[in-house]
């Protein structure tokens, strides 16, 4: 991995000073009475514009130190992110680094437990500050006991809090708050400083071994983010028609999502970029379309961190997870599942980082609707290897997908079709699957139907065993998808009548509210849900 980072690191020491004594340290003024001091937790929030944290302690305190803890539950074989999204982070704290060094100051680093650490500041009198995000799992917990020692937790992101119906004008909302004045950080009168002390990114990245082993990865940080940005929004226009393709869609996203994930750009400094430059139209309609998406999907986990672990419809908990197959996920993970479509998404995914959304959806339901296997343990390999994974959007997009709302509407992807639709000509499958690049692409949406001829003159072999270049279908789709419906159909009445239930519907957070969440119940739910509901002991 190669690092931008080029000043010394300032990493967390043994022992915490004051903020007097801080002050003291780096000013030759006499520090004649108690000076406050504050730390700025950095978590997903790695810029120094529309900073909610940083600009609430910046009010608040004489001195601030930011501070970026590094995680250990982060890195190793059992980590929570790719060798390529701790290499993106990696970067971005660099550069966030560089941007403390602008306002006179830099970045301190500590590695181990986050609240040992950030209790040892609040001991040595320093005030805690952190941007409030959505959460779960193992961060819902650490927020909450964090909340608990004394951090202050700074609501900025445009997602509603403190209030019982959290969808009730909620459009309007995040339409004020984007277009509203961007946080600014008195940074000119208070003093920007460093912690001395024991740690690194170059000794955190020799203690893991983080060298990345993907390719294509886009450089992490502000700068990066922003010459991207500056790139993407003169090329507006263009976006509608690039989206879809997975050929297209590289260069003609906008590729914000992992600059948006990390926080080295705000989303709305994004919007507000994009309707100074852009006069209007489609491309510009559907990128905001899409900056409220991921509003919308944030404000779901915020309202109710289950959505990482377990079916927002207690109906469907459980669904699939009688038909577990480790040989399935397994092939559906290597890209092996005789679906060219599929397989070529799957290993663009483990080889880069990245995918487009038509291709993530494809494959989620390929993997929820075909193979028919639980959903958590393919969020979980998404979330693991998607550089841009925002956990809101990954794991409830998957539910999604995966039907587990309730919704009487369900989309299966036919990857036959995207083939035809999205990569007629094979360039995409064949990049990924070079095991078919003499097949003709008219037998790319169905190889195992092409003819034993065609197979022998083009040197593909279709089969099963060590001499085939290529597996059959593990499964056969249209058997496939009549099994799923069958068994869907089945669970569909008593789910939708759960719908019912204000807090299931609140969960959903439907986009028509819960006169929404009640037709459903009233027009495809059962009479009586309790009696047909599936098992709840499963994930």
């Amino acid at each position: 991995m190669v690092m931008t980072n080029r000043r010394p690191a300032a990493p967390m020491p043994a022992t915490i000073p004051t903020p007097d004594e801080r002050l003291a340290a780096v000013s030759d003024r006499p520090v004649e009475t108690p000076v406050t001091g504050a730390i700025v937790w950095h978590r997903e929030d790695l810029r120094i514009v529309d900073p909610p944290a940083l600009t609430a302690a910046s009010r608040h305190a004489d001195i601030v130190v930011p501070l970026f803890v590094f995680d250990p539950g982060f890195y190793g074989e059992d980590g929570l992110a790719c060798d390529a999204r701790i290499r993106f982070l990696h970067e971005s704290l660099a550069d966030l680094d560089e941007q403390y060094a602008t306002a006179g100051g830099g970045l301190t680093y500590g590695h181990g437990d986050p609240l040992t650490i950030l209790e040892r500041c609040l001991e040595a009198g320093w005030s805690v500050f952190a941007s409030q995000t959505p959460t779960g799992r193992y961060g819902a917990a650490r927020d909450e006991r964090a909340s608990e020692l004394g951090v202050r937790f700074v609501s900025g992101d445009g997602l509603r809090r403190g209030v019982e119906q959290t969808r009730r004008g909620w459009r309007d909302h995040v339409q004020e708050w984007f277009e509203g004045d961007l946080y600014e950080p008195e940074l000119e009168t208070t003093a920007i400083t460093q912690l001395a002390g024991g740690t690194s990114i170059e000794a955190v990245e020799g203690r893991y071994g983080t060298e990345s082993a993907k390719r294509m990865v886009p450089t992490g940080g502000r700068s990066a983010g922003r010459e991207r940005l500056e790139t993407f929004v003169t090329q507006l226009d263009e976006y509608p028609g690039n989206i879809s393709s997975p050929l297209d869609a590289r260069d003609g996203c906008s590729g914000m999502s992992a600059y948006l994930r990390f926080g080295c750009l705000s989303t709305r400094e994004v919007y507000q970029r994009a309707h100074e430059v852009s006069d209007g139209g489609r491309g510009l309609s559907m990128f905001t379309s899409r900056l409220f998406w991921n509003r919308h999907y944030n404000q779901k986990l915020e309202d109710w961190a289950g959505w990482l672990d377990e079916a927002v419809n207690p109906e469907l908990k459980g669904f699939n997870r009688d038909r577990h197959d480790a040989e399935l996920v397994t092939a559906w993970k290597e890209g092996r599942t005789g679906y060219p479509m599929v397989d070529a998404a799957m290993r663009c995914l483990s080889g880069t980082g990245w995918l487009n959304f038509r291709m993530r959806a494809m494959a989620a339901s390929a993997y929820a609707h075909l193979l028919q296997q639980p959903w958590r343990l393919g969020a979980d390999w998404y979330h693991h290897h998607l550089i841009d994974s925002d956990a809101a959007i990954n794991y409830t997009q998957w539910q999604s997908q995966a039907g587990l709302v309730g919704k009487p509407s369900l989309r299966l992807y036919n990857p036959r079709k995207q083939v035809r639709d999205q990569d007629p000509e094979g360039e995409w499958i064949r990049r990924w699957v070079p095991e078919l690049e003499g097949l003709p692409a008219a037998h790319l949406p169905r190889p195992e139907k092409t003819p034993p001829a065609v197979q022998a003159e083009c040197g593909v072999q279709i089969g099963e065993g060590s001499s085939a270049d290529y597996p059959r279908p593990v499964v056969e789709y249209e058997a496939a998808k009549e099994r799923f419906w069958r068994r869907y159909e089945q669970v569909k009445p008593a789910a939708a009548a759960r719908l019912a239930d204000p807090e299931i519907a609140r969960r959903a957070s439907l986009s028509g509210g819960p006169n929404s969440a009640q037709r459903i119940a009233r027009n495809h739910g059962g009479s009586t849900p309790a009696a047909t509901q599936t098992d709840l002991s499963g994930f």
